[in-house]
């Protein structure tokens, strides 16, 4: 946790310059902020480039969305993200979150257009570190109805999918909730992969269990969250494994682990079409 504000900015530029770095935002895409304390929020400006931002164009709020503090050359014409009620909305909901951090990285985008969840049970880090990740109901970017759509969901979630739109990840600093949107959009891009290769393949009920009580020891774990692991990571008791979710694309023939020619060969075809190669 950062509440001196000059090491609050640094961070929170380096965020954004990470953010467009790796390729979860473009052009003036996403906004961070983070709790000054005394009823204070620092969030980005709206119309600028995250990853190249300067500190001093930070601007500071109250917890109404009026701006506060001292107005300098820098920052004086501009003007709080657009998305800054999606912001104090998660401060409300949340008076254990000190920062946000809202991208559009673009495989979970996708995955959510295609109707591919992120509430599911195939990694051990998602589950640790992010616990069930869900997916809101579309609404229109900057609007109240986006507001209503997080209310409910970013009380008991550090991560949730925007559909059709990008990203909510929360932490005790800004450092913290883009590790957890790292570490979502790497998890996306491996449930790509998966439904490439036809593959549904979750862990079993005992490994969720286990990895359960890890989170949990970790102090990660959100009130009733136990019954959503139980109804999103539900395994079937047949050795063949779950079956193939609903939407989700997979291939005529389901691969098993025992076929490991097969899969060399999907993930060649997968990686020679993503590359291009003939």
């Amino acid at each position: 946790m950062i509440k001196n504000e000059y090491q609050l900015r640094q961070q929170i530029v380096k965020v954004g310059r990470l953010m467009y770095e790796k390729g979860l935002i473009c052009a003036s895409d996403g906004n961070i902020s983070a709790r000054l304390g005394a009823g204070r929020i620092l969030i980005t400006p709206s119309g600028l480039h995250k990853g190249m931002m300067e500190p001093d164009q930070l601007l500071i709020v109250d917890q109404n969305g009026e701006r506060a503090g001292s107005r300098i050359g820098a920052n004086r014409q501009l003007k709080p993200t657009s998305e800054l009620p999606m912001h104090l909305e998660v401060y409300r909901r949340r008076p254990d979150v000190e920062a946000v951090v809202h991208a559009h990285p673009p495989i979970t985008v996708a995955l959510s257009i295609a109707g591919i969840s992120l509430a599911d049970c195939f990694l051990p880090e998602m589950i640790v570190f992010l616990g069930i990740i869900p997916t809101t109901e579309y609404a229109t970017p900057s609007s109240t109805e986006n507001v209503r759509a997080i209310r409910e969901l970013i009380a008991r979630h550090d991560a949730i999918v925007l559909k059709r739109h990008g990203s909510i990840t929360v932490g005790d600093s800004p450092m913290q909730a883009f590790m957890r949107l790292e570490t979502m959009e790497q998890g996306a891009r491996i449930r790509f992969m998966l439904a490439q290769l036809g593959v549904n393949n979750p862990l079993p009920e005992e490994e969720i269990r286990k990895l359960m009580d890890q989170r949990q020891q970790l102090g990660l774990s959100q009130p009733g969250e136990a019954a959503e692991f139980n109804a999103a990571c539900h395994i079937s008791s047949e050795e063949s494994g779950m079956p193939p979710a609903e939407n989700e694309p997979i291939n005529a023939t389901t691969i098993s682990a025992a076929d490991p020619a097969t899969i060399r060969m999907l993930v060649s075809q997968v990686v020679n079409k993503t590359l291009g190669s003939p």
